[in-house]
């Protein structure tokens, strides 16, 4: 039986809500060349979104005279998974585009502002004596919310394969050949690494891949990708290491456990 609401009672609410979005930086109009590059960013780590709202950010091509055919771009995030609800950063000719595709403009936050440097200037008068000013507390800047963790407690066999959304990603095992691991943020395996290990699947550039024996099928970091066609050097296979990303480069270095 369906329930009907008395006259001093709504069947709706509206609230304010704050809502965590992905931004997809477009750095191209050419949504060809976009979907070539997602091919080869995601083709290796399916499923990395399960229909998560996104805002396209056109900052990077704002300046850019062709349009962008904005039905093409949404339709191409849809494939992978994503669910695009808003643009922003672009001209007006862009974000009206974008809008007559049924996209919200997402607000950025306006940039810092510099303060104005001081000018000297000679005093005509001898200055007078001022009291040296008081030390000011050293202010230091908290991180943002800490990244959660998930824990697997047991190793992964091959054909298995583990998602950290939004969080590190901790095996108190090994990682056979043919498992895969992926995390938003770090990877940690407590055991041999012999299958796939994405760590930064969203970007973050600085997310690591630490294992206590180095023998990967593949490792990536950030969408920068190396395969065992590249072998490792003798320092570092088969023994604990960490992956890093300096300048787009994989570096894969001895972890010290002295």
């Amino acid at each position: 039986m369906a329930v009907v609401p008395n006259a001093s009672s709504s069947s709706f609410e509206l609230k304010s809500a704050s809502l965590s979005l992905v931004a997809v930086v477009v750095k191209t109009t050419d949504v060809g060349l976009l979907s070539q590059a997602m091919a080869e960013r995601f083709g290796d780590a399916p499923g990395l979104f399960d229909q998560d709202p996104v805002a396209i950010d056109l900052s990077e091509v704002h300046e850019a005279a062709d349009a962008v055919d904005f039905e093409a771009l949404v339709q191409l995030l849809r494939e992978h998974k994503m669910l695009p609800v808003a643009a922003r950063g672009g001209n007006a000719a862009q974000m009206a585009a974008a809008l007559a595709a049924g996209l919200s403009e997402a607000t950025m936050p306006a940039p810092p502002r510099a303060s104005a440097p001081a000018v000297a200037s000679a005093p005509t008068e001898p200055a007078a004596a001022t009291e040296a000013p008081a030390p000011r507390d050293t202010v230091i800047e908290l991180p943002a919310d800490p990244r959660p963790t998930l824990i697997v407690d047991k190793p992964l066999r091959s054909g298995q394969r583990v998602y950290a959304k939004g969080a590190d990603l901790v095996v108190l095992g090994a990682v056979s050949h043919g498992a895969e691991v992926i995390a938003d943020g770090n990877v940690h395996v407590y055991g041999p690494l012999r299958g796939r290990a994405l760590a930064g699947a969203l970007g973050d550039t600085s997310a690591r891949i630490f294992t206590t024996c180095m023998q990967p099928q593949l490792i990536s970091i950030a969408g920068i990708y190396r395969t065992t066609d590249t072998e490792l050097s003798a320092n570092v296979l088969g023994k604990p290491a960490q992956v890093r990303l300096e300048l787009e480069k994989l570096l894969v270095e001895p972890l010290k456990t002295d």
